[in-house]
């Protein structure tokens, strides 16, 4: 639901009202009306005629503020939970027990977890920008480029298997890619070969 939903204002309108009645409503800081909403309010106080027009507009007021305080409230606490959820989903990323890359239609990898960092030999934040490719041993870059070219032409998941470019104890892998198809970016995940150890 958004926040101009009728049924939202229609709830925080009886919330606000409520605080009023009880008295449990934070002050309203009268500077914060404005000059000209203060000079209209003393102006129709003053003649007995206005005078309850003057309190319903003042009522109206605070009403509005309480009810502006409130969405105050549930934007910030909106705000926390997206950003715990955030910190979550990152955590879990970085520290899934298998690699991950997001790797762009070019063969650029534009992230990568620790346990990918790992496989290639290079500390995490090094795997930004750099070629898949590149990270590979020499016989395995066809593998790969083969790989990101049928991602390319549209397939949905393709694998293929590859050894880091970090001499004869490097770990081999299977490469499990799967397209995005609103980016332009491939995710990939990269799972040791225990054949192959």
């Amino acid at each position: 639901m958004s926040r101009h939903d009728p049924e939202i204002q229609t709830v925080l309108r009886h919330q606000a009202e409520q605080q009023l009645r009880l008295g449990t409503a934070p002050a309203v800081n009268v500077a914060s009306l404005g000059v000209d909403a203060l000079a209209l309010l003393h102006r129709m106080a003053s003649g007995p005629e206005s005078a309850s027009a003057a309190l319903k507009l003042l009522h109206e007021l605070q009403v509005h503020q309480v009810e502006l305080d409130l969405q105050h409230e549930q934007l910030e606490q909106s705000r926390n939970e997206l950003s715990h959820a955030l910190d979550r989903y990152v955590e879990r990323y970085d520290f899934a027990p298998l690699g991950l890359v997001v790797v762009d239609r070019d063969g650029r990898i534009t992230d990568g977890n620790l346990a990918a960092a790992a496989f290639f030999g290079v500390e995490s934040t090094a795997l930004s920008g750099r070629r898949l490719e590149g990270l590979v041993s020499a016989q395995c870059q066809p593998a790969i480029l083969a790989l990101l070219d049928r991602l390319s032409q549209g397939g949905s998941r393709e694998t293929c298997e590859a050894r880091a470019d970090r001499g004869d104890s490097a770990p081999w892998f299977q490469v499990v890619a799967t397209a995005v198809p609103s980016e332009q970016h491939f995710l990939m995940a990269l799972i040791e070969s225990a054949d192959r150890k």
